[in-house]
């Protein structure tokens, strides 16, 4: 899944001037505008020694997002976090540049620009996609200064998706949220859909699960799937996967470029991720 990380980065950062996208995974694709459905999922945009790179993230309390371990490992300085809903129709997106880039946000920084700062943790089990029995690919912001006025999503409960194994697994629809990149025929030049950068904004989509391990929740992601809205992309990366209203899983990696087959979501509702989001929560 590296080699996918690295052609995902390459992809956005060739459309992008300003953001890039940290993955390996994936906007969502035949969805919608989340508009205000999800308020406690924020865009995360923070600098690694490659480069500035942007993924989603859940509000678990009012200090708190769970997010992806690949979009928190290597961080240097601070993460910018915005509950916005849209940030931008066209280019630019509104977010500063780091004054030193190697040093990455500095919280004054951040708060110049009307946004919310906060640390990056790693999970220390987490296997940088190396180990399909060790992912855990999670990871956690916390903010320098809680949130108001923003209800915290609930964490679902230890081992809450195994009462969703086949044959019930392809029948539940499991609600994905991100800032990702759309799916879509561009206005010009050749039709074949593609990620398309902008408008800059959170969406929302739903997929049927398609297989269930001990790390790994898997979903359809084909918006042609008439039991679901579509699937995650670039940029989604980190945000939340909701069942019942719990969250349950985040978005961790995909399998093509142009964000229409399974992705692969990372559990949460397992024990070796629980007891370690305990120490945070």
């Amino acid at each position: 899944m590296r080699s996918f990380a690295r052609a995902a980065a390459a992809l956005v950062a060739s459309a992008l001037t300003l953001l890039t996208v940290a993955a390996p995974a994936q906007a969502i694709t035949g969805g919608e505008p989340d508009g205000e459905r999800h308020p406690n999922v924020g865009l995360i945009l923070f600098y690694q020694p490659d480069g500035r790179f942007r993924c989603s993230a859940t509000l678990v309390t009012p200090t708190v997002l769970v997010t992806a371990a690949h979009c928190t490992a290597g961080t240097v300085g601070k993460t910018l976090v915005t509950f916005t809903s849209v940030i931008a129709e066209e280019p630019p997106a509104p977010f500063p540049v780091a004054a030193d880039p190697a040093k990455g946000y500095t919280a004054a920084e951040i708060a110049a620009a009307g946004a919310l700062s906060g640390t990056a943790h790693t999970h220390p089990q987490y296997s940088d996609f190396t180990d399909t029995d060790n992912w855990n690919d999670v990871g956690v912001v916390v903010l320098d200064k809680p949130v108001s006025g923003i209800a915290p999503a609930q964490v679902a409960p230890s081992r809450f998706l195994d009462a969703y194994r086949p044959p019930a697994l392809s029948k539940t629809l499991f609600d994905f949220v991100g800032y990702g990149t759309e799916v879509r025929k561009p206005l010009t030049g050749p039709q074949k859909p593609q990620p398309m950068s902008y408008p800059l904004m959170r969406r929302y989509t739903t997929q049927p699960g398609q297989k269930l391990t001990e790390q790994i929740l898997q979903a359809n992601g084909n918006y042609h799937d008439t039991r679901g809205g579509g699937g995650t992309c670039f940029g989604d990366s980190g945000g939340p996967v909701f069942l019942e209203g719990y969250l349950v899983a985040v978005t961790s990696y995909g399998y093509t470029d142009n964000c229409r087959y399974l992705g692969g979501y990372q559990r949460i509702d397992i024990p070796v991720v629980q007891d370690w989001l305990a120490g945070h929560l």
